[in-house]
């Protein structure tokens, strides 16, 4: 709990008001037309992708299936790079964000999955550090410091809300609780609670906004916390139920649990937190990784990475200004403005507009935060955030689709984590590989992650190289008789003959298949000898040694093979069974051919 004495309070707010405005506009120009002439002579910025992603489940605290974090943030780095089909000696840099840990929590938690020497910066930015260390890992890519780079994030949480772990020092939050007791008073309740609680009691003040909306907004479909308000409604719920019971294929059990419904009466009688929030519309503490390969559009050509490859089509940051205080509002207080700067930039540099987007991952802490955003992210205008909400606009069947994962009041909120897995479901929902959380049509896709204190982070992505299909398959020219996916290995062995040698530079390995449930039930073998000479696909018995050796169906291995489905999610689900290094199996999708485009 924070701990600040009334006068502290007065004091701060007092020394912050006696400031000379002459000089803050002075250092502004300054500073402005500094940023400028930078701009005039950086060197042209490079394209940057996400090309693999992946998360752990976000659990309880303590409740959960890892001891520690490093246990967690190797699970989440492992599954991002065999969805991009890589190794980690392939990562040039990494950027590890956490909040609650001690100085190079970030090497602790790599140095499991290797030891390679490359940079890791430790961050920290409260809630928005996650996508604090994706920009990082963006802009070292967009600037040639690095053509691949990680971005990983974790939270080891204690129950609870949050804590001050220093009281010895100044918090950097004093500033922001001076202004909202002056504004609200200071209650025996949590900050940060309080904090959005008084936003969306200003809202609800200024825009006759219901606190009906002020529960519906982020939870009317999309978290499954909370039920509709009328019978239209509810037919679109019964089927946003049904996309989020089996959420994630990749996982035995799914990554997004199935939350309690709850009626109006039961959200409205929970324990009250801070009016007009109560324990219902707040996002639990939470344990947690993610993480994200962020490449250049060189590193994408050179290792085949098109079909997965999602562009980050513009990304900024914006910290506190002076309206954040000046203003003397518990909705500025807590951001509004920063996401709102933060979203004309993103939507100017990227040449789009919010009507362009289909899905939003967005940062609901609380459900006031979730209905401010709204209108700061320019999704319906200024104090219409309550007709938004009735118009069914923020769910499947409206006019967007937001947090289609559940947000953080359904899934949790592991600070360091939360926003690499925003990245990671918008990743999925531009690879249509959200099984039925699935939203139709995707192309153009919002992040938006806050950390008071302050930071946001915005962000558009696009599919990188919309040509590449996941799913489209090739010609169908299996003869009758034949295996499904011989032909798909005769095309592995077409490739070998032209670059088999640059495969085999990087991937040194001996490759087993046994393909069961062919025509007529028949069995048969192939191995791919991506380890000596140039390569080479032989069928059937062989006294070639294989590093690995896969089992699986034919159907599925046809299926393996042309990206539509997962290495990870074959092997959960039991569709594929291996013996040998289990280093070498990663490699297995950087043999596998790329869908040609759509076009030919």
């Amino acid at each position: 709990m924070l701990s600040i004495s009334r006068s502290t309070l007065s004091t701060s707010l007092k020394n912050i008001s006696q400031r000379n405005n002459s000089s803050i506009l002075s250092v502004n120009v300054q500073t402005n037309s500094s940023l400028a002439s930078a701009e005039e002579m950086a060197p042209n910025k490079r394209k940057t992708f996400v090309v693999g992603v992946g998360m752990t489940k976000f659990e309880k605290p303590g409740r959960g299936t890892h001891d520690d974090f490093p246990e967690m943030a190797k699970e989440a780095t492992n599954k991002a790079l065999a969805d991009a089909g890589l190794t980690y000696d392939q990562i040039e840099q990494a950027a590890v964000g956490y909040c609650y840990g001690d100085s190079t929590c970030g090497q602790k938690a790599l140095y499991g999955v290797g030891m390679t020497g490359i940079p890791i910066y430790n961050v920290n930015n409260n809630c928005s550090t996650g996508s604090t260390a994706l920009i990082l890992a963006k802009n070292l890519v967009e600037g040639g410091l690095a053509d691949c780079v990680l971005a990983l994030g974790f939270e080891k949480m204690q129950p609870g809300s949050l804590k001050n772990t220093f009281s010895d020092r100044a918090n950097p939050m004093e500033d922001f609780v001076t202004l909202m007791a002056e504004l609200q008073g200071f209650a025996p309740s949590p900050p940060a609670a309080q904090l959005f609680a008084n936003a969306g009691r200003e809202h609800m003040a200024k825009y006759v906004t219901s606190r009906s909306c002020m529960i519906f907004a982020g939870q009317i479909l999309t978290s499954l916390d909370f039920p509709l308000c009328s019978d239209a409604r509810n037919q679109t719920r019964t089927l946003c139920q049904d996309r989020l019971e089996k959420p994630q294929a990749l996982h035995q059990e799914p990554i997004f649990p199935v939350s309690k419904e709850y009626t109006l009466d039961q959200i409205k009688a929970s324990p009250l937190i801070h009016d007009p929030v109560t324990k219902l519309q707040c996002c639990p503490t939470s344990d947690g990784s993610a993480a994200a390969i962020v490449c250049s559009e060189e590193f994408v050509h050179k290792h085949n990475l098109q079909a997965n490859a999602v562009e980050i089509l513009a990304m900024e940051m914006v910290t506190d200004g002076r309206s954040t205080f000046d203003d003397k509002s518990s909705i500025k207080l807590v951001g509004y403005d920063m996401t709102k700067k933060a979203a004309e930039k993103v939507f100017s540099k990227a040449g789009k507009t919010p009507e362009d987007v289909q899905v939003i991952e967005l940062h609901d802490c609380f459900s006031a935060n979730e209905l401010i955003t709204y209108e700061a992210l320019g999704l319906c205008p200024e104090g219409k955030a309550g007709e938004f909400i009735d118009a069914g606009d923020n769910t499947y069947g409206g006019k967007y689709v937001i947090n289609p994962s559940g947000g953080l009041i359904s899934k949790g909120h592991p600070l360091g984590a939360t926003g690499l897995a925003q990245c990671t479901e918008l990743n999925w929902q531009l690879r249509n590989k959200a099984d039925k959380r699935q939203v139709p049509g995707v192309k153009l896709a919002l992040q938006h992650n806050i950390g008071l204190g302050g930071a946001v982070v915005v962000a558009l992505y696009q599919k990188g190289f919309p040509e590449y299909s996941q799913t489209a398959l090739y010609p169908a020219t299996t003869a009758a008789g034949a295996f499904k996916a011989e032909p798909v290995f005769d095309l592995v062995q077409s490739t070998l003959k032209t670059e088999g040698a640059e495969y085999v530079k990087k991937v040194k390995a001996v490759f087993a298949f046994n393909v069961t449930d062919g025509p007529g039930g028949a069995k048969e073998t192939w191995v791919i000898d991506v380890k000596n000479g140039n390569g080479s696909v032989t069928r059937g018995s062989s006294n070639k040694k294989a590093d690995c050796t896969f089992t699986m169906k034919d159907s599925d291995l046809y299926d393996l093979m042309l990206g539509k489905l997962q290495p990870q999610a074959a092997f959960f689900s039991g569709k594929l069974k291996f013996a040998g290094n289990m280093a070498v199996a990663m490699k297995l999708q950087q043999i596998m051919p790329k869908v040609p485009p759509a076009n030919l």
